[in-house]
């Protein structure tokens, strides 16, 4: 009878023990998808001044628009460091969500002017930087969806049963999405006959 007793307290830790690795992996995973997207969004913000300082030369009058360009790359960065130092921190990748956006609406805004500069948008540099910064929004989104996928796999771990009791005994946390919204998306499309 105690051999019996000793099996079953033995088998309930293992399943308690593989519960917590299970929830450690998770948490390690959705941190390595931050770091791909670390990876990303710093090329990103390291096109950024290039961008700037090529369009700086023909657009003299637009100086606000340049200014907010670097103001929101400046603030984005200072985002992406405290997310990168714990990704675990809610407020931290939702800091970096608000930075990215606004980034994204200073950097649309730069783009759409560039539109009224010819000779801007027919510069070799200007195009070179633009496919570049294009080429890096794309692997954002993927790094960002794969971040998005690991937290959610990890989130759902944590929050089912019996896990949610191994997670609320050892504070596993929960893990929050990254999302950086286009102005493209949310527009509404024009469509004409």
């Amino acid at each position: 009878m105690g051999w019996i007793v000793f099996i079953v307290i033995v088998l309930i830790a293992l399943f308690f023990i593989s519960i917590y690795n299970k929830l450690v992996g998770g948490r390690n995973a959705y941190k390595n998808a931050f770091a791909q997207i670390d990876v990303q969004l710093t090329r990103r913000h390291d096109l950024i001044p290039n961008l700037v300082e090529t369009a700086k030369g023909y657009m003299k009058h637009e100086r606000e628009t340049l200014e907010a360009v670097i103001t929101a790359r400046n603030a984005a960065v200072v985002g992406l460091k405290n997310a990168a130092a714990n990704p675990t921190d809610p407020n931290a990748v939702q800091q970096l969500s608000g930075a990215e956006n606004a980034l994204s609406g200073a950097l649309g805004r730069l783009f759409a002017l560039a539109e009224a500069y010819p000779d801007l948008k027919a510069n070799q540099n200007m195009m070179q930087v633009s496919e570049e910064l294009t080429s890096t929004e794309n692997k954002v989104a993927f790094a960002r969806q794969a971040f998005n996928d690991a937290v959610m796999t990890y989130n759902n771990s944590r929050e089912m049963f019996p896990n949610s009791i191994v997670a609320n005994m050892f504070s596993f946390l929960p893990a929050q999405l990254l999302e950086i919204e286009s102005p493209e998306k949310r527009a509404v499309p024009v469509v004409k006959f």
